[in-house]
């Protein structure tokens, strides 16, 4: 098995080649030329070119040929099923490569990058799964009619991937649109193309038929917006900043298409004077500094109970001193290079308006020092207090490793000022006291609350937002429905002719 061989034994040649896939084959883009670097050092994956407009084109129409054909269309729920356990295999046994190109692409730790392969894997056994056994439902008769309730696929589905997690997001939109029986473009971003067209080849080698998925690297100007404008396209789903998810919702809107968005987050993390000290120093850590804070549900805003705010904040401010900042391929690394330098230089604006709105940088707030970090996107993991919750640094996601720490009074207060805040994705609460750590969940707005760990998933398990940060479900059996639309029938069961134009019965 692929999966077999180990990182070491890859090199730059095991990288995609950087053709794109339309409808089942491997070209040349035609679009501008971009790059992949790698965030480590600087160094050059591939030169590329995104797609073009014809690129999106074909693809759209091809797409439109293959739901149409029978022997697609046609197809069984555990036949259709067999193609996501393939491509679920493909990828459980292509995980190492798959790790090595990820982290070429994006910087994230080989050991993030691992999970996330098996994690795409587990989305396409799941959803296969629930296809197998979903049902359909016969609705209660009122009147002299059989009634049923079933799901039929969309038809065209685009999905617009970030480049945080590309691999686990494309698995979580491509999984269950296929599944429901439609077509998917899917369009990953520029600055980590490289994973997404491995995925495509593990698609390919399951035997997908051709035009059933395309996989179309580029920009917002040039995919995106011919994918979200273009007739053709019956559903958008949108991983990405909030700015550009107004827009694409805009353009969704004028044509009634449905769409689902998972945009930006601060997500409140809640520290109660009688939780597991230890296991929330812990779980603050994992939630906010892996995979560098590059993450929509990084616990970004620390509410700490007064009566431990200050013990409770240097144990936090030491332990993030410790943490290892190093190269992805590190083992030991704990804290690996962002994305991007323009990115690096975003996160350090943020923090400099922290300090010029009188905040305190207690740790981090610079790139660390050291011959080994000239040449990489690296940021110090970074903790600040002394500000207001009414604070930029309180109000704007950083998308970095950056966390801003607040005391609070009673729960009221805490609460009031994790709803004070644009945002509405994600919340943690670390209490003994279960009953009132659901009390703050209920009262908080919010699509997930963690309660005494942070940043776990289950595919099984709906994950959504409120607010700023998005609309709309993905994962468990409501994700897959989001790719379907509903239809009732109704058959007469009595032989009846309805007595309205004077016909009777011969």
């Amino acid at each position: 098995m692929t999966g077999s061989v180990p990182v070491s034994d890859f090199t730059l040649d095991d990288l995609p080649d950087g053709r794109i896939f339309v409808a089942g084959t491997f070209r040349q883009g035609q679009g501008a030329e971009i790059e992949s670097r790698f965030p480590a050092d600087g160094s050059l994956n591939r030169v590329m070119r995104e797609a073009g407009e014809q690129d999106v084109d074909d693809a759209i129409a091809a797409a439109r040929l293959a739901v149409e054909d029978a022997h697609w269309r046609d197809l069984l729920p555990h036949q259709r099923a067999d193609y996501l356990y393939r491509i679920a295999r493909g990828l459980a046994d292509n995980v190492e490569r798959i790790a090595f190109i990820q982290s070429r692409d994006t910087g994230k730790t080989l050991k993030e990058t691992r999970a996330l392969a098996m994690s795409a894997a587990s989305t396409f056994r799941y959803f296969a799964a629930a296809l197998e056994t979903m049902e359909e439902a016969i609705t209660p008769a009122r009147g002299p009619w059989m009634t049923l309730s079933r799901f039929e696929p969309i038809g065209v589905v685009a999905a617009i991937t970030p480049w945080n997690s590309p691999i686990a997001s494309d698995a979580q939109k491509v999984a269950p649109a296929l599944a429901a029986g439609n077509a998917v473009i899917l369009k990953p971003a520029t600055w980590s193309p490289l994973v997404g067209l491995e995925f495509a080849r593990i698609v390919a080698e399951a035997g997908l038929p051709p035009g059933l998925l395309s996989v179309l690297p580029g920009g917002g100007h040039t995919v995106g917006d011919r994918l979200v404008s273009d007739p053709a396209i019956g559903r958008i789903s949108f991983t990405g900043g909030t700015k550009v998810g107004h827009a694409i919702a805009e353009k969704a809107a004028r044509r009634l298409v449905p769409v689902s968005l998972e945009l930006g987050g601060k997500s409140p993390t809640i520290v109660l004077p009688d939780a597991d000290l230890d296991q929330a120093l812990a779980g603050i850590l994992y939630g906010m500094f892996s995979s560098s804070g590059q993450s929509c549900v990084a616990g970004s805003r620390l509410f700490i109970h007064s009566s431990i705010y200050d013990s409770f904040l240097e144990r936090l401010v030491a332990a993030t001193r410790a943490l290892k900042v190093g190269h992805p391929f590190d083992p030991a690394t704990q804290v690996a290079p962002l994305i991007h330098p323009t990115h690096v230089a975003n996160v350090a604006r943020w923090v400099d308006i922290a300090r010029a709105e009188g905040g305190r940088v207690l740790v981090g707030g610079a790139a660390p020092d050291g011959a080994e970090y000239a040449q990489g996107n690296y940021y110090l993991p970074t903790i600040i207090d002394g500000v207001g919750n009414s604070a930029t640094i309180c109000r704007e996601e950083v998308f970095g490793p950056v966390l801003v720490a607040l005391p609070f009074e009673t729960d009221a207060d805490v609460i009031a000022m994790a709803n004070d805040n644009q945002y509405g994705l994600a919340c943690g609460v670390w209490t003994r006291d279960i009953v009132r750590a659901l009390a703050i969940g209920r009262a908080v707005t919010t699509g997930t609350v963690w309660i005494n760990t942070y940043k776990q998933f289950s595919i099984s398990t709906p994950f959504g937002a409120d607010k700023e940060s998005g609309m709309g479900r993905e994962k468990g059996l409501e994700g897959l429905r989001a790719y379907m639309r509903q239809k009732s029938y109704y058959i007469d069961t009595a032989h009846q002719v309805i007595p309205w134009a004077g016909i009777t019965a011969g």
